[in-house]
């Protein structure tokens, strides 16, 4: 990301934009998602929904810098499906029982720490601190995970390749996640004393 897209501030709410729409069709994907996995038993299907809405949460963006289309609501929208997209997989995973409590309990932790140093912050006046590569690369992790082990519990040709990989991502994810998270914390405690607030939205 060049210097000149951090600094430059978004121009608008900017509704109709293409990341904007991208983004909305992402969103669109978290009850098709549900309904394939808890009403149905297409799990193949249901994967693939989940991979292509979490896996492509970095085009929006991209193409927002490309096209020169940032704007206030794809700055507020894009972190926000993010996220929802990590607590609906953690959420019907669990429920249906591919994941564990503990795992769940641990991503979730993370998720409330994140949000109270967002608040923090802003009740300090001070946008979230600035996204870094272990931050981006520990949620793709987690997102890889959520689709593979769809395919390891509940498609059982395929659970000698995606189990183990599965949860391979899995834990690795988790742990990147916490680490990424302690690397916030110290950067938000780095924006606290010097007063010097970012426009990126931590992932």
């Amino acid at each position: 990301m060049s210097k000149s897209a951090d600094a430059a501030p978004p121009a608008g709410w900017g509704v109709w934009t293409w990341p904007n729409l991208i983004t909305a069709v992402r969103l669109l994907g978290i009850p098709l998602f549900c309904y394939l996995l808890l009403g149905t038993q297409y799990y193949w299907q249901a994967a693939v929904v989940l991979a292509v809405g979490s896996g492509t949460d970095w085009v929006d963006g991209q193409l927002a810098r490309h096209l020169n289309q940032v704007s206030k609501l794809g700055r507020l929208l894009d972190p926000f499906v993010d996220r929802l997209y990590i607590l609906t997989a953690l959420l019907a995973l669990t429920y249906v029982g591919l994941l564990p409590w503990l795992f769940t309990l641990a991503a979730l932790a993370r998720e409330a720490v994140m949000v109270g140093m967002v608040i923090v912050l802003r009740w300090h006046g001070h946008a979230p601190p600035q996204v870094h590569f272990l931050g981006k690369a520990s949620t793709t992790i987690v997102f890889c995970t959520f689709p593979v082990l769809v395919i390891a519990g509940l498609v059982p040709e395929a659970d000698f390749w995606a189990k183990p990989l599965g949860w391979a991502l899995a834990w690795w994810g988790l742990g990147l996640y916490w680490l990424a998270a302690l690397v916030y914390l110290r950067q938000a405690r780095g924006l606290l004393k010097a007063g010097s607030p970012r426009t990126e939205f931590a992932a």
